[in-house]
């Protein structure tokens, strides 16, 4: 018997509306990640969001709040200290990418024996079936924002894109937006945690995007497929997931990864090279 005959019909359209918007929602945040070659944010963020989650479990808080506080502090964090340091936005997030990680482990030992189940599982490999009709509604939000600042930005952020140098050069104050890709990193993260969890969440911003780089040139494009991708891998890996009884953070990222794969042997660019 199908698993989409045992569950209620509600549960199955929340499903899949939640999986559409986290895949396109991270995806689009991705298209900057990768361009600007920040993929180790992705990693960072996504452990700063496994880290506010077990810490909310380890203090009977709502682990999305803290998830979201820890997101986006690392995303104030990073922009002003890679500046103020004079070093490479890299070298940041590999410190602050460690420090995360370490937190998040150290916590999963202070939650109670009562929350170390499915909830903490959840926070490390995701469990789409647990979104709920708010978590759709926030994801709808995000990624309408996301998309609306694309577009009354788009100049602004494709200068950036091109060479921020540049951009600065052409007048165009580029700390406001590049702050703004990494505090719009921080709550996309936090809020699409539930969907891939904590450790795996970053498959979904870069995956997709470098797909999408694969095959166009053209910025707008990118943007316009980027998220296509996502949706088509989050889909992908719930099938994956419901077939043979993996995780559905782990069945998103291989199904992700064997996109790209598959996109690094199709890509145009690859044979004109």
């Amino acid at each position: 018997m199908s698993i989409f005959e045992i569950l209620p019909l509600k549960t199955i359209i929340i499903t899949l509306l939640g999986t559409c918007l986290a895949g396109a929602v991270c995806s689009l945040i991705g298209t900057f990640i990768v361009r600007m070659k920040l993929t180790s944010l992705g990693f960072c963020m996504s452990h700063a969001a496994f880290a506010g989650s077990a810490l909310g479990l380890a203090l009977s808080l709502p682990p999305l709040w803290l998830a979201l506080a820890f997101s986006i502090l690392v995303a104030f964090i990073l922009g002003p200290l890679a500046d103020k340091s004079r070093l490479q936005p890299e070298i940041i997030l590999g410190i602050l990418f460690s420090l995360t990680m370490a937190l998040g482990l150290t916590f999963l030992n202070f939650i109670p024996d009562s929350a170390m189940s499915s909830t903490a599982m959840s926070i490390l490999w995701g469990s789409i079936l647990g979104i709920t009709d708010l978590d759709v509604i926030r994801l709808a939000v995000l990624t309408f924002s996301v998309i609306l600042i694309i577009i009354l930005f788009f100049k602004e952020f494709h200068a950036i894109m091109f060479d921020r140098k540049m951009a600065e050069a052409s007048g165009i104050a580029t700390k406001p937006f590049y702050y703004l890709i990494l505090f719009l990193t921080g709550i996309t993260v936090a809020f699409s945690i539930k969907l891939v969890g904590g450790l795996l969440i970053f498959a979904l911003i870069v995956n997709p995007a470098s797909c999408a780089y694969q095959y166009f040139y053209d910025f707008r494009k990118i943007l316009l497929f980027s998220p296509l991708f996502g949706i088509l891998f989050s889909l992908g890996g719930i099938i994956l997931s419901f077939l043979l009884d993996f995780p559905i953070g782990s069945s998103i990222a291989i199904t992700s990864s064997v996109g790209f794969g598959l996109s690094v042997i199709l890509s145009p660019k690859r044979r004109k090279g």
